[in-house]
């Protein structure tokens, strides 16, 4: 509740309000989460989990706005309280629990496996996955360190620490981790000629080969990647994600497969599916 003897004006009462309130300016939300700017004034507001605020879709917006299984909010509540919703094999019953970058989201009671994967454009997208493929998930390693009793351990990309990893795995390499056991069956490492995913960037979403990376000792190191069109763009190693090894990935990819295409071949696309109809 807002205190009523603090102005909401006021600088103190901006941050209770900011405390208090489950939700977030709509205008200010992410635009990965393609949210219109007319159907209210608010969104729902991440909970604190495994991925960032603006790096994450809440399980609202993936029910209400993306499947069109609720209506409203109080539908996804009702959803979600009765423990159909499975988010990398467990069940949630948070309605903002925070969703992202390669996490599976199963909803046994019909059958559909969905993994989140961003589309050339950088939004969230809908990418529907057979039951063995929501099995896994691919993991980007973020730190390798000794922990209490020189006990080795990796630190992910979603927050989770997995200890006695195998001693070859490095910084940014990628985890094929079986979400059933807990275990790492697989892993490549980060290294030229293995297929990435952009996360972050104007590049967020293209797929393709890395072709080259440049060292610069005390600032970012940058990463050239050439796509399956022979487009080369570059972008900084934190925005690179492994997802295969050579140019086999480990999991499907979103329609269009990484692919983007100037605005002019996509109007030639639309007139070609159209003429075919």
């Amino acid at each position: 509740m807002i205190d009523p003897q603090i102005s909401l004006f006021s600088p103190f009462g901006m941050l209770k309000f900011r405390a208090d309130c489950p939700l977030s300016s709509r205008l200010a939300a992410p635009s990965s989460w393609m949210l219109d700017k007319l159907s209210g004034t608010y969104a729902p507001r991440p909970s604190p989990g495994p991925h960032k605020l603006r790096e994450s879709l809440p399980l609202t917006i993936f029910l209400r706005n993306r499947l069109k299984y609720a209506l409203n909010g109080r539908e996804v509540t009702s959803i979600v309280k009765q423990r159909l919703i499975k988010v990398d094999g467990k069940v949630r019953t948070d309605t903002t629990f925070p969703t992202g970058f390669m996490d599976t989201i199963s909803i046994e009671k019909s059958g559909e496996h969905f993994r989140l994967l961003y589309d050339v454009k950088g939004r969230f997208t809908i990418h529907r996955i057979t039951p063995e493929e929501a099995s896994y998930k691919l993991l980007k390693v973020r730190k390798v360190a000794l922990g209490a009793k020189g006990v080795p351990h990796v630190v992910t990309h979603d927050g989770r620490t997995i200890r006695y990893p195998d001693p070859a795995i490095k910084v940014n390499d990628t985890l094929k981790f079986d979400l059933e056991s807990g275990k790492i069956t697989e892993f490549v490492h980060f290294d030229t000629g293995n297929i990435v995913m952009i996360t972050g960037g104007r590049n967020m979403g293209r797929a393709g080969v890395i072709t080259h990376r440049e060292k610069h000792i005390g600032g970012f190191d940058i990463v050239h990647v050439k796509d399956s069109l022979d487009r080369t763009f570059a972008t900084r190693i934190s925005n690179i994600f492994v997802i295969g090894e050579g140019s086999k990935p480990w999991i499907s990819l979103p329609k269009g497969k990484g692919t983007k295409l100037t605005i002019s071949e996509e109007r030639d696309l639309r007139r070609r599916q159209r003429a075919a109809e």
